[in-house]
């Protein structure tokens, strides 16, 4: 009992094992028959869509108009009328300076320019007597009950005083020019609005006291918010694509979800100039930066949404078709003697074609298929060799 209890249990571990491997090598064997097989093309199906060709770019808004309001004599600034957010009328009084300096000069202008009228209508009188006594002596001296010398003298006296009543004239003349310009400074200490706007911001205070000898002193500035300007700045691998005419649309920082749009009204020409640069100097010195050129386009504030200063990413639409054939630019290899030239690998009736595309509109990622390819074609991106 014991012998053959021990027999069997030396005969059940062979054939166990044999059992398990037999159990391994089939399902190996299903596996391999059940594997799935891999094409050996990977494509992508030509159709119809939307695609918008675009440069992306920041800017910076500003007010269309805006106006640095000076002051353009020198005083205390006694009266200060309007604050920052302050809304304007063309012609409102801001300001007010002391006008006690430019109120005396005018003073004097004006009782300086009296005196000289009422010496004129002296002088004028003096010339009408000096003018008769002449007459007198002329007449006398046809009847002969006169000096010749007397004639002389007579007429040497209506030249005098026709001499001085010109002379008073011109000093007249040159006094009321310089009052006029001293009733100018005086109606300068009393600063109006010169555009309708809003006060974006005041650089003087009450009381304090202007230097417009050397330069004019900026008081506040006065903006019009109703229309803004976006001054963008675009590099210069973009600037080529960017015409005015094109439609922009951009977003404020923290207000990605509204959008405005607009059109641009002008390229500038030439990049802007550091601050401090010298006149002489070139713009090839820009030690490997990019240049960057700016775009200007127009967008009405209408509910006052846009401040200025506000950063604005800015996309410009340089070309745009709807329902047209697009490929994926990955499919594609581009012509380098041709911009718009493409060749494409098709996969047709299991073998490989190659096609020269004619291409349109494109982005980073898609182009717009103008000839050379349909709707449906399947486009090779990548076989298993990695090709």
């Amino acid at each position: 009992m014991n012998a053959s209890s021990s027999w069997r249990t030396a005969l059940r571990g062979p054939r166990l094992w044999a059992v398990v491997a037999l159990a391994v090598a089939a399902l190996i064997l299903a596996a391999w028959w059940l594997r799935p097989v891999s094409p050996d093309h990977q494509t992508v199906e030509v159709r119809r869509g939307d695609i918008e060709a675009s440069v992306n770019a920041l800017g910076t808004v500003q007010p269309q108009m805006a106006v640095d309001v000076g002051a353009q004599v020198s005083g205390q600034i006694r009266k200060l009328l309007v604050e920052p957010g302050d809304r304007v009328e063309k012609g409102q009084l801001l300001a007010e300076i002391d006008p006690s300096i430019p109120l005396a000069t005018v003073e004097a202008g004006r009782a300086q320019l009296a005196g000289l009228r009422a010496q004129l209508a002296e002088q004028q009188a003096q010339h009408e007597l000096a003018a008769r006594q002449y007459a007198r002596q002329r007449q006398m001296e046809r009847e002969g009950s006169t000096r010749t010398e007397d004639v002389q003298v007579a007429e040497a006296a209506v030249k005098t005083a026709s001499a001085r009543v010109a002379n008073l004239r011109a000093q007249i003349e040159q006094t009321a020019s310089r009052l006029r310009g001293d009733e100018a400074q005086l109606g300068f200490t009393r600063i109006y609005a010169p555009i309708a706007g809003t006060v974006v911001s005041v650089d003087a205070k009450l009381g304090q006291t202007l230097n417009a000898t050397y330069q004019t002193p900026t008081v506040l500035r006065i903006a019009d918010l109703a229309r803004m300007t976006v001054s963008t700045e675009v590099s210069e691998a973009d600037i080529h694509r960017v015409k005015p005419g094109m439609s922009a649309r951009f977003t404020t920082l923290g207000n990605e979800r509204r959008s405005w749009s607009g059109t641009v009204r002008q390229v500038l020409p030439a990049p802007p100039r550091p601050t401090g640069e010298a006149a002489s100097g070139s713009g090839g010195g820009s030690g490997g930066k990019v240049v960057l050129y700016t775009v200007l386009f127009d967008v009405a504030n209408d509910v006052n949404a846009l401040m200025p200063e506000m950063t604005a990413q800015v996309r410009f639409t340089t070309a745009s078709a709807k329902g047209v054939l697009v490929a994926p630019l990955s499919a594609l290899t581009e012509n380098a003697a041709q911009a718009d030239r493409y060749t494409a690998r098709l996969l047709v009736d299991g073998e490989v074609v190659e096609r020269t595309v004619r291409g349109g509109a494109r982005d980073r990622m898609s182009v717009q298929i103008l000839g050379g390819l349909k709707a449906g074609d399947r486009l090779i991106v990548e076989d298993e060799a990695g090709s």
